[in-house]
């Protein structure tokens, strides 16, 4: 076993001045690094914050306005809630948002105006589904009587024509932001190609029964870009 030596005294019992200052300075360095050792870590990182929230669904709210409301995209919107009609909404309903700020905007503030009905009347043919052996791409409106067409949006009107095949007497009006709106199988047309149109404003007639004693419906598309959209997202139910 290894002999432990004790300091050596000087004849007044005392330790050497520069000996004590060494030990010392040797105790107060174990017991500064042991103090640290031993303190606990505190966490200067603040929580995370849920990467999402949900939005109460209110009356006379669209899906696509709420997209713009939170800057998701629609698309994100429709997938993230697994939403294939909007048929299937509710007031009050969550709706899950994939972001963790709200952006507060008025209406009067948004980017773009909403949607309106072009016609009112009983619903043909919805978004997707098979219509004289074809898939529709918007919707099919018959009104009850004779009825003015409203252009949805605003915009600007770049297609007019008395027969194109498949959809009869057609107006496309193009909204400016990438946003095209149609409207075929009109009995009359009232506005020309290169119109401004204002929201509301009436661009064609429609009647009950066509010339064929036929049942009469506009059929109504939203696109985006050239992609057809489901209206249902867009306009208030």
């Amino acid at each position: 076993m290894a002999e432990c030596k004790l300091p050596k005294f000087d004849v007044a019992g005392s330790i050497p001045v520069p000996r004590l200052i060494s030990l010392l300075t040797t105790l107060y360095a174990l017991f500064f690094f042991a103090g640290c050792a031993t303190s606990p870590i505190v966490s200067t990182a603040k929580p995370q914050e849920a990467p999402f929230i949900y939005h109460n669904l209110q009356k006379g709210q669209t899906l696509w306005a709420i997209s713009r409301i939170y800057s998701v995209s629609l698309d994100e919107l429709i997938k993230i809630n697994q939403i294939t009609d909007t048929a299937n909404l509710e007031i009050g309903q969550l709706i899950l948002i994939p972001r963790m700020r709200k952006i507060e905007v008025t209406d009067a503030e948004m980017p773009t105006e909403n949607f309106i009905w072009p016609i009112k009347g009983k619903i043909l043919a919805t978004f997707g589904q098979i219509f004289d052996n074809m898939v529709n791409k918007g919707l099919n409106i018959q009104p009850q009587d004779e009825a003015q067409v409203l252009a949805s949006r605003s915009g600007k009107v770049v297609f007019c024509s008395n027969n194109l095949k498949g959809f009869g007497k057609i107006i496309i009006i193009d909204h400016g932001d990438g946003f095209l709106t149609i409207y075929a199988r009109n009995s009359e047309i009232t506005v020309n190609a290169g119109d401004s149109i204002e929201k509301g404003r009436p661009i064609a007639k429609i009647g009950a029964k066509t010339k064929h004693k036929k049942t009469a419906y506009l059929h109504f598309e939203i696109r985006k870009g050239h992609i057809p959209q489901n209206p249902y997202f867009y306009l208030v139910r």
